[in-house]
This record gives structure tokens, sequence and C-alpha cells, in this order.
């Protein structure tokens, strides 16, 4: 659950804070959950949940970020072999929308109709700054942007 929080904060002691408070929320509520799923799922949501509060509160959610990243990814040209960790210090150059749409959708397997309601924002902004983020991406594993830490 450490990994899901680091996917959405920037540092380990964010990432820490948010899956203490994650537990605690599990720890005080464990008598809400109704076997009706798996409890993994219930804590992944709780902690994606917490990240993302952590995360509004960190770094403002600017959804509408530069028209220079318009334009959709291509299919090809992205065979890198990363490692986990290459791959988490790609996600953390995304801005804070870009990256906590990414993650909910490509990571968590979210639809855009649950991210829009989870950031509170419309299904077309979050297609929208998906795109964006995959283009983003696209461009820094293929060396055509340098990465700003």
């Amino acid at each position: 659950m450490y990994g899901v929080c680091l996917r959405y904060l920037k540092n380990d002691m964010d990432a820490e804070e948010a899956l203490l408070n994650g537990f605690m929320k599990i720890y005080q509520n464990i008598d809400r959950f109704e076997a009706k799923g798996s409890f993994e799922g219930w804590v992944r949501r709780i902690m994606v949940n917490e990240a993302l509060g952590f995360l509004r509160k960190k770094e403002p959610l600017h959804l509408a970020i530069e028209d220079g990243y318009t334009q959709i990814a291509d299919a090809g040209g992205a065979d890198h072999d990363l490692n986990e960790g290459e791959l988490l210090g790609l996600l953390h150059t995304l801005p804070a929308g870009y990256r906590a749409v990414f993650n909910l959708y490509a990571i968590e397997g979210y639809s855009h109709k649950e991210i829009a309601d989870m950031l509170n924002i419309t299904e077309g902004t979050s297609k929208s700054q998906l795109s964006k983020a995959r283009a983003m991406l696209q461009k820094r594993l293929t060396g055509q942007e340098a990465i700003a830490s």
C-alpha cells in the first residue's frame, strides 16, 4: 500500500503519512467492510482516497495545464525497459493533475466517470488529462523533452 501512496505523492514522508492515515481509517472502520468485494480492493480504495486527499492539500490539481501537450501520443516509439523506480521517477515529473488521472486510470483501473467523480471534474477533462499525461510521458521516454525535477 506504500507503493500506492507513493505513486500519487512525490516524497517518502508524504506517502508514509498518507499510508498511516489510511491504516488508521481502515482500523477505525473495519466493521464497515461488507465482504462484497476483496479486502485488498477495499484497502486499496481507502489508500487511493487518502493519497488523493493529501495531494489536494499539498499540490493543486491544476487540470487545465500547458497547451503544448494537447497532441495525443502515438502508439509507437516507447519501447524502453523501465524498472519500477524509473517509472515512478517519470510519474513524479508529471504535474499533480496529470499524475492523479494517469494513476487512477492506467494503474488503478478506474473509469473516466469514476475519476471525474473522485476529482470533481468532467469525464472530458479526465480523458484530456490522461491524453496529455501519456503524451508528456512518451516525449520524456523518447528524449524529446528534458525532465524537470
